[in-house]
């Protein structure tokens, strides 16, 4: 069953697909019911780990921040930030099948049917008070480019949480050798500033995750 549910999650993350391939093939894993029962807790872990750092970094008022969380898919990550106390939390995904599992939860205020790259979002500059990412990162999913508009879209000094599988540094052919130094150039440039850079255990299929907290600069 663990292979199986491996074989579904690499079918999402094959090399040569194009966004719109990706896309397409979460609409139909959501569709089918498969994809919050193969991405179940303890196999896909991201949401929970993310939720949890952002109750350590937001211990109070979480009822008053507004929150992006880009790639929602079927609304995990809301799930476990709304048991926190966070209530006001918008959601951006490509895939129209996991938006449509997204909207039964009745957890995110406004959904975003978009793709995170170098397209302008149809958001206002400075919206949120923080961003998070938890699976969003792969072959063929957001790109580098994509930072900057997560970049655009949350507050002056507002945070942006990306945690993803830590092997996707090493072989995922949009983040060897780009994704952080994408992120030391944008430091450079004053945009961000990496608050914290850690290794997460058993983020997804027992693998170990890496977890990026930004914080924002510009003026």
């Amino acid at each position: 069953m663990t292979e199986e549910k491996y074989d579904a999650n690499l079918g999402a993350h094959r090399e040569g697909m194009t966004p719109e391939e990706v896309a397409t093939y979460y609409s139909e894993w959501a569709r089918n019911k498969k994809y919050d029962e193969d991405l179940n807790p303890g196999t896909y872990n991201g949401p929970t780990i993310i939720a949890d750092e952002m109750s350590k970094v937001f211990p109070e008022k979480r009822d008053e921040l507004k929150v992006m969380d880009i790639a929602c898919g079927t609304g995990r990550v809301g799930i476990e930030l709304s048991s926190y106390g966070f209530k006001n939390i918008d959601g951006l995904d490509p895939a129209e099948g996991m938006l449509e599992e997204c909207r039964k939860k009745a957890i995110y205020t406004n959904l975003y049917q978009e793709f995170c790259a170098e397209n302008r979002l149809p958001i206002d500059d400075s919206t949120y008070d923080c961003l998070v990412i938890a699976g969003g990162m792969g072959e063929s999913h957001i790109p580098c480019a994509g930072v900057l508009e997560m970049i655009r879209i949350v507050k002056p000094d507002g945070l942006i949480l990306i945690v993803m599988r830590k092997e996707y540094l090493s072989y995922v052919g949009e983040y060897v050798g780009k994704l952080e130094p994408f992120f030391e150039k944008l430091q450079q440039e004053k945009k961000i500033e990496m608050v914290e850079r850690k290794e997460v255990a058993s983020y997804s299929f027992n693998k170990q995750g890496i977890l990026f907290k930004m914080r924002v600069l510009k003026s």
